[in-house]
């Protein structure tokens, strides 16, 4: 699914109307869509409160009214400003409306005007401004800001909550509150790397389809949701399938003092379907890894305090430790030790199955991801294309860039493309909406995830699920790292379902991810969910 500008968006519309779809068609089904999600995930009873400006945004908040009234509940339109001054198709929507009778429409005049509409609201509908809108906020709707600021009562947006810039990569304070965000055809910028209120960082945020054509959707940002990716662990598994089909993965990690890490990588490795996997850890830690589970199975490394051993890297052993081996994870709980970044180098160099590369894996090659670009080139010269995959966060991409961590966040996106395309590698940029860069320079943004994921472990955890979806998809790559990427966070708020965000550990993500693969992020309405989990959003609402 493309990300979207506010430009885009409009010239997706006018494309829309050259095609044969009208505009009046598409506003109906706009408001419709926002009214079946207010009907689904929001108590029937009580006033629904639409507030309306007077663009195409108001348009589609009367079309959200007209339908909430027919399907039963008590509506009540407030429009900022004169119906006089309601023009075009919004006018229409407008006419087509008011004679519903239970849809009362005021003129909102005053603050005073608003605080008697809003009383007694059970539910409040933004319909003020939408994609088309520039900050700042003026006149009245600055004290419907400051009024829904002071009300507990929910309240869904319709495309953007006001105020918001559809081309921010971030949202003030200034914008009006929203406990949820309908839009459509596509999300834009600001969906997906903004965030709502404090306390719902999470969503909900989705995606109505509403008859856009699907040619009249055209980006030139190279940017799409990673969600979108998911659909590849939706296909049932073969009858006939076997262990053999689904990869033997080999996680490559760990050190004395530091058998969690290799641990928790190969526990979600096998919590995300890989057919096997092998723990290549060295000996002394062995004991604690084979704890994990009984699945797992192990190979002792000879670890030194110099470091690993190169002698590891000797054609006759590493053909043992790799036989049978599809793709492989190395990096979690590696340490830095004497020989052990050469080591690592090495098996960069010499290793030609698909990688995932991580933590200590990653520092070891600061200074000389040239080796990178050489590996792959040298690869594709040979007619056998390298997978290469890199899962830094901001600390370990400031090493590998050689800049410092405020560079990094500075210019994510820029960053992650430039790296990605110059090296050959797919990039997962970790951090808050996780970039996944491809050799290509498209780039897929991450929308799942919390703040409860904010502790040591998640990226080990990270590591063995993409190293397991590569194993049950080699020859779909981009997919393959999106969705386990999207799995992990998806995961994450699974998990901050039934527990307080500061006491979710890595590995309870571990136990949420059955959930995350049955969720789909398609609901049965049509409703795409760039953000947040309909389960717990039902719930809520009973």
């Amino acid at each position: 699914m493309k990300i979207l500008t506010a430009q885009e968006m409009s010239e997706a519309d006018r494309r829309s109307v050259e095609m044969g779809v009208p505009i009046t068609t598409l506003m109906e089904n706009a408001g419709a869509a926002v009214a079946k999600f207010c009907l689904r995930h929001y108590a029937n009873e009580g006033t629904v409160v639409v507030l309306c400006g007077k663009g195409n945004n108001g348009g589609d908040g009367f079309v959200a009214a007209r339908h909430l009234a027919q399907a039963g509940r008590t509506v009540r339109v407030v429009l900022l400003g004169f119906v006089s001054d309601v023009k075009g198709e919004a006018a229409a929507a407008l006419e087509r409306t008011t004679p519903q009778p239970d849809v009362e429409v005021l003129e909102a005049q005053s603050e005073e005007d608003l605080e008697a509409a809003l009383d007694g609201a059970a539910l409040i509908v933004d319909a003020v401004v939408g994609t088309g809108f520039k900050p700042p906020l003026r006149g009245l709707a600055l004290a419907v800001r400051d009024l829904l600021a002071k009300t507990a009562v929910p309240v869904v947006a319709i495309d953007l909550p006001s105020g918001w810039d559809a081309d921010s990569l971030e949202q003030k304070a200034e914008a009006f509150r929203a406990d949820a965000v309908v839009t459509f055809v596509a999300p834009k910028l600001a969906h997906v790397f903004g965030h709502l209120t404090p306390g719902k960082t999470f969503g909900p945020v989705v995606v109505a389809p509403i008859g856009t054509p699907e040619a009249a959707v055209v980006s030139q940002t190279e940017l799409h949701w990673a969600g979108a990716s998911k659909a590849l662990t939706e296909v049932p598994r073969d009858i006939n399938g076997n262990k053999g089909k689904f990869g033997h993965v080999l996680i490559l990690g760990g050190g004395y003092g530091k058998a969690g890490a290799p641990s928790m990588a190969s526990l979600a490795a096998l919590r995300a379907g890989a057919g096997l996997v092998t723990a290549a850890v060295p000996r002394e830690i062995l004991p604690t890894v084979a704890s994990i589970a009984p699945e797992l199975m192990l190979e002792p490394l000879g670890h030194e305090t110099e470091g690993l051993s190169l002698e590891l890297l000797e054609e006759e052993k590493l053909g043992s430790l790799l036989k049978g081996i599809k793709v492989v994870g190395i990096g979690p709980g590696l340490g830095q030790e004497g020989t052990t970044p050469e080591f690592v180098r090495g098996f960069v160099e010499r290793v030609t199955l698909p990688m995932v590369i991580d933590a200590d894996a990653l520092n070891a090659l600061a200074g000389h991801t040239s080796l990178l670009r050489d590996v792959v080139k040298k690869a594709e010269m040979a007619g056998k294309p390298r997978t290469i995959v890199l899962t830094p966060h901001p600390g370990e991409m400031a090493r590998l860039a050689g800049m410092t961590v405020k560079e990094v966040e500075a210019d994510r996106i820029g960053l992650a493309r430039r790296f990605a395309t110059e090296h050959g590698v797919t990039l997962v940029l970790k951090g808050w909406r996780t970039l996944i860069a491809h050799p290509d320079g498209r780039i897929a943004v991450n929308t799942a995830g919390n703040p409860a994921m904010a502790k040591g472990g998640s990226g080990d955890i990270l590591t063995g699920i993409v190293t397991a979806m590569l194993g049950q998809h080699p020859d779909d790559v981009a997919r393959a790292v999106e969705s386990a990427v999207f799995l992990h966070g998806l995961a994450g708020d699974f998990a901050t379902l039934v527990q307080e965000e500061h006491t979710v550990l890595a590995t309870d993500t571990v136990g949420h991810l059955y959930e995350a693969f049955r969720s789909r992020v398609i609901d049965a309405d049509g409703f795409t969910w760039i953000a947040g989990v309909a389960a717990n959003h039902n719930k809520e609402q009973g």
